[in-house]
This record gives structure tokens, sequence and C-alpha cells, in this order.
């Protein structure tokens, strides 16, 4: 049960809750707690939230007894919060007393300098998990993964460097011929679609690549900036100026929108 991970529980709180419990608030209290995924907290759970964010007090499951607590937040998610918000998913009152320094991380796909760096951390990690030697991945195998789309963002790096500490038949290293099967090719617009947009004004491309992607994913804007590799809060920015100027091509879209 997430509220009893966040605040704790009391003995007897609920079936199985045989002792006391501290949550993660009050471990973390005098520093720093990370919440990932925020957006996918029950609305029941947020209000609980919003209250310890905004009195530094919460109670343990099954205690009447306030705990004060001074814990600095950072909340991760990788939808875009403002449009969860206007869907009726996320407190509107949460999304503020969190939003103090918003960070917008890009894709990995748009920063493939950070790629070798990850792969070493990967590669550490996974040696002291198994208790194994470390292995050094090769030049031609880092130059391949940055070349890669990674529509499964830096998750799908990790496994692909866990599976290859596994699957490496060469021992001390991780080679690019051990990589490259399991690296998918972006799929490439037909020429006749790109012909189509010969002559067009930059803006105008730009708005019908992303309103035919929309179309793709059936209206999920989270999907949809993934397979462009932009933010998804731009992506509601620019939907958002297009309705306001009345954009024909984006009713039919936005009707699929508020069916999701």
């Amino acid at each position: 049960m997430l509220e009893s991970e966040l605040f704790g529980h009391e003995r007897g709180a609920f079936t199985g809750a045989d002792k006391l419990r501290r949550g993660r608030f009050e471990l973390a209290d005098g520093g720093t707690l990370l919440l990932d995924e925020i957006s996918e907290i029950a609305p029941a759970l947020q209000a609980k939230l919003l209250r310890v964010l905004q009195e530094s007090v919460f109670e343990r499951v099954g205690s009447s007894v306030s705990q004060q607590v001074d814990v600095r937040v950072i909340a991760t998610t990788n939808r875009d919060l403002e449009v969860e918000v206007e869907e009726g998913r996320f407190r509107q009152d949460l999304f503020y007393r969190l939003n103090v320094v918003p960070v917008e991380l890009p894709p990995l796909r748009q920063r493939p300098e950070d790629v070798p760096d990850l792969c070493r951390h990967f590669l550490s990690h996974a040696a002291r998990r198994a208790g194994e030697a470390y292995r050094h991945i090769e030049p031609d195998a880092v130059r391949l993964l940055q070349r890669y789309a990674w529509p499964g963002n830096v998750r799908e790096l990790q496994n692909i460097v866990e599976r290859a500490t596994v699957l490496e038949a060469q021992p001390g290293v991780v080679r690019a011929a051990t990589l490259e099967p399991w690296l998918k090719p972006a799929k490439v617009p037909a020429a006749a679609a790109v012909a189509d947009l010969a002559g067009k004004p930059l803006a105008d491309i730009e708005k019908q690549v992303i309103l035919s992607t929309l179309r793709r994913f059936k209206g999920h804007r989270l999907k949809t900036a993934g397979a462009l590799g932009i933010g998804v809060r731009t992506l509601g920015m620019k939907l958002k100026k297009w309705k306001d100027e009345g954009e024909p091509g984006l009713a039919g879209v936005e009707a699929e929108v508020e069916a999701e």
C-alpha cells in the first residue's frame, strides 16, 4: 500500500501490520525524498501528499498523532502534469505546490552525449549486482548506441546494457556486434509523403507532421511526443495555440483526445 510506504503505519493498522513501520517521509526527515512517477498517485493519496508538502505534517496509517518532518521533495513524471490537471486526473493545488523549480529533461535521443556515461553507470551497476568484473564497452558499440532513436528512453538503454552483460560471449567487453541485433532501426517516412511536403513553409510542415502523428496514436499526447522527440509540454502548447487559431485539422484529433 503506497500510503503505508510513504507515511508508515502503526502496529495493528491493517492485516499483516504486526509492527510499527516508519514511512519514507519519516525516514527522509532532514533530507531529500524522490517521488518517481508522481502522476500515477491516486487522487485520495494526492490530498494527503499535498498536506505534508504544505504543512510538513502527516499521520502514520492507523494513528491520530501528527508527525513533523522537514523534507525536500523531488518529483518526476513522464506525463504532462498540466494536461493531467486539465483532464481531472491530478490535483491543481498539488501541481502548483510541486512546480517550484520545473526541469524538463529531453528524451535520450536528443542527448546522445549522455549515452557513454549512462553505459558506464549501468555496466558498473550490473557488475556489482552480479559480483563480476566490470566490462568495458567498445567505442564502436558506444557510437552504435548514440545513433539509436531510443523509443524506450533511458530504461531501454539500461535493459540493453544489462542484457549485454549476460549474453556477451567475449569476456571483459561489450561489442557492437552483440548489441546490433537488439537495436531496431527507426521507420523512415515514405518518399511520397516526404515529396508532399516540398515547397511548404516550415511551420505548416511541423503542424502536418504533429497532427498526423497525433492521429496515428489516437490522440495520445505522451506517445506522440515520444515518437517526435519533443516534450509533452511543448506539444500541449502547440496544440493549444492551433486550437485558439481555429485550426480545422485539429477538430478530429481533439475529439479523439477527449475520448481517451
